[in-house]
């Protein structure tokens, strides 16, 4: 066979197996969505404890969970080695669902503590599946297809969960666990084909470094090296996590105030085009072979997902667009900032610089602090006693906060240009 026949093999194998790794991987986080944030359908009017509502207190809780899951992450997900993954997706898994039973078992508001014992196995899941996919020439593609995975699925789910029940007339704190119930085996199957994906080649190592486990001191080593535009990064992704979670925890209770009642495919029905719009942008920056280039891209999209996001807000305050277009512009703008970052912002970020490690430690320094954010606004919303409902507080602190994003955008953009010309002169 001569080195063109071998060539060409080589590309198409590599494209298969992008093609394969991104279809498995969306698929097995859809599957573990389901064991997520199918109680966000439920409201749980009238309920009240501590002087605090009782949905409040549990998405507290379940964001308490991934918190510290997100601090604890940045060592765990940062030493993780390759072998047995599984084993762990499936114990991580597993604790969530029996949090679940238990929410169902235990009475209010006693059972608010499960969410807590959910949400923390479930903040590790994502760095454990992102390291099936690092590290190769097409991440940014597959990176994409698993980053809108919690796009579609937060709808997708809350939409099985809103079936379940109108069709089963279950309880609201049966949900949760009869729809993990629905995902269980088809996640069984997709861990299966998870295990099947290859290791990165020897290209993609050449191109996007080996990823390997980080110790202490290159952990530190890095963040010391990059630290203004990290915390740039990280403010950024706090923005998006703040207003991420609240759109994706809060969503029934405005589209209740909107007028919109018991019609679960409105969740779905916004998300699935924000799923393809942000699929075709951000995974087509695997055509973009230089790291660089794609890196300033990347910050583009991110100040075009502000942009976006506070336009359509300011149009529907002034009753220029539906709440049906809002709900999905302005999610469509905030994925446009969230999903770079669990996808192609620190994986490219790592190829640029050519630094050996790993995007799961610097997601999960990210995380850590963006599920800070969204704690301290709930908090805050709630102790401080705020009178707006959720529209009104969602709008207009998205407003505020996106013209915010747009100058720490442009300033980390602006930052790391500045050190890739300083280390290109060495």
């Amino acid at each position: 066979m001569s080195d063109q026949t071998s060539n060409k093999t080589f590309q198409l194998n590599a494209i298969q197996t992008g093609i394969y790794a991104a279809i498995v991987a969306f698929l097995t986080y859809t599957m573990i969505f389901g064991f997520r944030k199918s109680y966000t359908v439920c409201t749980f009017d009238g309920m009240a404890f501590w002087g605090l509502g009782y949905k409040t207190l549990l998405v507290l809780s379940q964001m308490m969970g991934y918190l510290m899951a997100k601090f604890y992450g940045i060592k765990f997900i940062a030493e993780l080695k390759r072998l047995n993954r599984y084993k762990i997706v499936l114990l991580l898994v597993g604790i969530a669902w029996m949090a679940w039973l238990f929410f169902a078992l235990i009475p209010a508001p006693y059972n608010m503590v499960f969410l807590f014992i959910n949400g923390f196995p479930l903040g590790m899941l994502w760095g454990v599946i992102f390291s099936y996919i690092e590290g190769r020439k097409t991440t940014d593609f597959i990176g994409a297809a698993l980053a809108v995975s919690f796009i579609f699925s937060s709808g997708f789910v809350k939409s099985v969960g809103g079936w379940l029940q109108l069709q089963f007339h279950l309880t609201e704190f049966w949900i949760p666990f009869a729809t993990g119930l629905v995902f269980a085996l088809p996640l069984l199957f997709f861990i299966f084909l998870m295990e099947k994906i290859p290791p990165p080649s020897s290209e993609d190592i050449a191109l996007r470094m080996n990823r390997t486990p980080m110790d202490a001191a290159q952990r530190s080593e890095f963040i010391k090296t990059y630290l203004p535009g990290i915390i740039a990064a990280v403010l950024i992704y706090c923005f998006a996590t703040i207003f991420r979670d609240i759109r994706d925890n809060f969503s029934a209770d405005m589209w209740k105030e909107m007028g919109y009642l018991n019609q679960p495919a409105l969740f779905s029905k916004t998300e699935t085009p924000i799923t393809l719009v942000i699929l075709i942008l951000i995974g087509s920056m695997v055509m973009i072979k230089n790291s660089f280039k794609a890196f300033m891209l990347a910050h583009f999209f991110i100040a075009l997902g502000f942009i976006v996001a506070g336009v359509s807000t300011y149009l529907f305050t002034k009753e220029m667009i539906t709440p049906y277009w809002w709900m999905t512009l302005v999610g469509l703008g905030l994925y446009m900032v969230y999903i770079p970052f669990n996808s192609v912002y620190f994986e490219r970020l790592i190829a640029t610089f050519r630094f050996t490690g790993n995007v799961g430690f610097l997601i999960y320094v990210a995380d850590s602090f963006g599920y800070l954010g969204s704690v301290s606004v709930l908090l805050s919303k709630e102790i401080f006693k705020v009178q707006l409902n959720w529209v009104h507080f969602f709008s207009n602190s998205v407003m505020v906060l996106s013209v915010a994003g747009v100058f720490i955008s442009i300033y980390a953009a602006r930052y790391f240009a500045k050190k890739w010309k300083q280390i290109a002169r060495l």
